[in-house]
């Protein structure tokens, strides 16, 4: 991409302020925070309700980028660089989008639907990449701004596109629709994601189509609804000429009709009929949604009349897609971050991005790179790219692995080539990986996923996977809630609820969050040596640690006078100068704070003190998800903001206020004061149902099964023979117990986990380090995967069942089981 700004003029209906137009662009971003934006950068400022780029255009200024796209010129940028003023700059993201995409002239598949779009684009993209120089979206960019994302990462030498469309709600299709512009459409299963968005499954449908308004083809899956919302769908479009290109597994009448379908341990044999003649295919999965995604694909090769001995080669070596970027513990204080399965130079910015937001404090930064396949580019303009772009994000040690990327090793700085994974493997021994933040980005044919396990700390098989695309989106969802200017502060005590303090400290300090909240000294310290730099709250501070507190810089939270003069003994004899406090006021809870006959104590200890500065006043409501105490949560807020007021006046002081936690948030939108605490709801737990489906699972507990068994009737399973089987039952031992967490109560057939999507009971007691399960109904061998909780059961349902409540079940989760951080 090079194009002249002044030719964006128009195209963004911008109007233009700045001193030069005869500048070219190379690159458009939205990220602020992204080490690749540059002198031939455009940087997109986007404003949302809760995040406004606008805010670190001078930042960028500084660091070199001199073109924008705004809303409105920053005050203290004016005259120091170029700007297209827009009305809203999203629309002038995806104006710029649909302009760029009508520069290029090849077919487009454009594919949505509820499930199966992400998995689909990848196995077309492999399916078709000998015949084509495929650009896609990368990873799970369908949304209104990843689709446009995708679009401008075209160039001249693609000569087929294959871009995903994603929506929650109405009136969103016609934006990507415009941007995409499909030649061959596809519609992947119609589920019940984001069911809340629409009114039916009639009018979610009917909005998907929109994709597909001017597209010559679409293919389904028959099925009465889709066939109906198709023909008015052709009535409403009928001017364009359209083919509609069908299969199923019932309807004869599809193009495509699945005369059987055969499953096997892991493979499934289906005989389809298509133009009368009959075929077999193999395809190496058994389960539902991947033979249907599977068989999506068949389809469009069907279309684009391949034969049946190419579809038949191919298929075979269809693989499991993995769409996540995982961070895992590696050996030697080494973090990994596990992109081992794609190499395009899409992915790769996508990838660097998130190892600067996800590195160790001093650590260096290593990328384990193997041969970059379907750039577009000539292997001189990419690995010129490509060396550029890696210096542009301070990566200090390059290994390089492939024929090909070896013979451009001049293009990097300190690199290491090999010919290949063996070669490296067969030195690794040699290469001292020790502190280091480890990016391994490889396509799948080198199998890095080898590197992976031999880097990777050895614990045991059972893990908590936490997803942070998940706690993204709750976030967001939360600031959604906050009315302008209101600060936020997010609780990430108890090592993040359980999920992972630091990791997920450093994602809140990339979403440019305002403070942090823990209960303890050492968990903020932790953090600090981390390299969190947000400022931190001590909730529950011990006096002892008030030393450690001023050494590192965290802000106690204050609820005594005995504590407040301890701390004030200690900040005199370091000489310290308006160091922060957080002073807590007892409205109501009485567990920790200043009630309203110690105020008169607090304000003479405090009158004239120079020594500590009051960041902010606080308090906690006890009831704020009960609603038949909601009268008692208002005089909590009517008592607090009697107390705060009078603090304020007779210290005249303008401190941050703040008593809304995750359930005040949303249930007390009129007492958000300058901030609010958001807790429990970032980890995708409400305490209210109807909220509840609004947010998304973060946290999922994963094991494995080590043994299975079949006892006779009448033996016994566990401790205490509590389980005796009344017929032969077949048993599945998992390699998780009440040391990791799982409380015994959940045992003895009151709890389950989940096995190929059933539900295996557990039986016997709850043992240590070991849970038994009835798999008799259940097609499972050793090594498969076992969900003890995340979508199903979820910590909610365990909660209930134990007569508890989920932060219990989250935080009882022992650091022995090794967290997996995913995007």
């Amino acid at each position: 991409m090079s194009l002249n700004i002044k030719s964006l003029i128009p195209v963004l209906d911008a109007e233009w302020i700045g001193s030069d137009t005869d500048i070219f662009v190379d690159h458009i971003s939205i990220d602020s925070r992204s080490l690749q934006n540059g002198s031939g950068t455009l940087f997109i400022a986007l404003s949302g309700l809760n995040n406004d780029a606008h805010l670190y255009i001078a930042e960028l200024i500084e660091k070199g980028v001199r073109n924008f796209a705004v809303q409105h010129i920053p005050e203290n940028s004016a005259g120091k660089a170029n700007f297209l003023v827009v009305k809203d700059t999203l629309k002038a993201l995806q104006k710029f989008a649909a302009y760029y995409r009508d520069l290029f002239h090849f077919p487009v598949i454009g594919l949505t639907g509820s499930n199966g779009k992400t998995i689909v684009k990848e196995w077309l993209n492999f399916l078709l990449s000998p015949d084509y120089n495929i650009i896609r979206s990368p990873k799970s960019y369908n949304s209104q701004v990843g689709v446009p994302l995708s679009v401008i990462a075209i160039n001249e030498k693609h000569n087929l596109g294959i871009f995903e469309a994603g929506i929650s709600t109405v009136n969103e299709m016609i934006n990507l629709e415009k941007m995409i512009k499909p030649t061959i459409g596809v519609l992947t299963n119609i589920g019940s994601a984001h069911d809340e968005g629409f009114l039916n499954l009639v009018q979610k449908i009917d909005e998907k189509l929109i994709l597909f308004k001017d597209c010559p083809v679409i293919i389904y899956q028959k099925n009465e609804i889709v066939d109906s919302c198709l023909s008015q769908f052709v009535a409403e479009y009928m001017m364009h000429p359209r083919t509609l290109f069908s299969w199923s597994f019932t309807d004869t009448s599809a193009d495509v009709f699945i005369l059987n379908k055969e499953n096997k341990s892991d493979s499934t044999h289906i005989q389809y009929q298509y133009k009368e003649e009959i075929f077999n295919l193999e395809i190496p999965f058994s389960d539902t949604a991947s033979i249907e995604n599977a068989i999506s694909c068949l389809v469009v090769l069907l279309y684009l009349n391949y034969d049946f001995e190419t579809i038949q080669n191919r298929f075979e070596r269809l693989y499991p897609v993995h769409m996540r970027l995982e961070v895992k513990n590696g050996i030697n204080n080494c973090s990994i971050i596990d992109d081992s399965y794609s190499s395009d130079f899409e992915s790769l910015t996508i990838a660097l991005d998130f190892l600067e937001s996800q590195k160790k404090k001093n650590a260096s930064k290593t990328i384990i790179l193997s041969d970059i396949v379907q750039s577009g580019f000539s292997n001189e303009e990419l690995y010129s790219k490509v060396g550029q772009l890696i210096t542009d994000n301070k990566i200090n040690r390059v290994i390089a692995i492939g024929a090909t990327i070896s013979a451009f090793k001049s293009k990097f700085s300190n690199v290491i080539t090999f010919q290949n994974t063996a070669e490296f493997i067969a030195q690794i021994e040699n290469l001292n990986f020790e502190n280091e933040t480890i990016l391994i980005k490889g396509a799948r044919s080198f199998q890095f996923e080898e590197i992976v396990s031999l880097l990777e700390e050895k614990t045991h098989e059972t893990v908590l996977e936490i997803n942070l695309n998940s706690i993204s989106y709750n976030l967001n969802y939360y600031k959604s809630k906050l009315a302008n200017n209101v600060k936020l502060m997010v609780m990430v005590k108890a090592f993040g609820y359980g999920n992972g303090g630091l990791e997920i400290a450093k994602l809140l300090e990339h979403h440019k969050v305002d403070y942090l909240g823990v209960a303890f000294a050492d968990e903020g310290i932790s953090l600090k040596n981390g390299g969190i730099k947000l400022p931190i709250m001590v909730l529950n501070p011990e006096s002892t640690s008030f030393p450690s507190i001023i050494q590192y810089n965290l802000e106690p939270e204050i609820y005594s006078v005995k504590g407040l003069k301890a701390f004030l003994k200690i900040a005199r004899e370091k000489n310290l100068e308006d160091f922060p406090i957080h002073i807590k006021l007892d409205t109501g809870m009485h567990r920790l704070g200043f009630e309203e006959n110690t105020l008169d104590e607090l304000i003479q200890t405090l009158k004239g003190n120079s020594t500590v500065k009051i960041k902010s006043v606080l308090s906690h409501l006890a009831t704020s998800d009960e609603v038949k105490h909601f009268d008692f949560v208002h005089s909590q807020i009517n008592l607090f903001e009697k107390l705060s007021s009078r603090l304020i006046s007779e210290l005249n002081i303008d401190p941050i206020r703040h008593i809304l936690n995750t359930s005040g948030i949303s249930n007390f939108p009129d007492a958000q004061y300058n901030m609010v605490r958001l807790g429990i709801g970032l980890y995708g737990v409400s305490n209210d149902p109807a909220e509840q489906k609004y947010l998304e699972n973060v946290g999922t507990l994963k094991s494995i099964i080590s043994q299975v068994r079949t006892i006779p009737a009448g033996d016994s399973v566990g401790y205490g023979r509590k389980f005796m089987a009344e017929k032969e039952t077949k048993i599945a031992t998992i390699p998780i117990g009440y040391a990791d967490g799982i409380s015994r109560l959940w045992g003895n057939q009151v709890g389950y986990v989940v096995i190929k999507n059933q539900k295996a009971s557990i039986v016997g007691n709850v043992c240590m380090d070991m849970l038994m399960v009835d798999v008799s109904r259940i097609d499972c061998k050793e090594g498969d995967s076992v969900i003890i909780f995340g979508e199903n059961p979820t910590v909610i349902e365990m909660a209930a069942a134990l007569k508890t409540i989920s932060y219990e079940i989250m935080t009882s989760i022992s650091q022995r089981v090794k967290r997996v951080f995913f995007r």
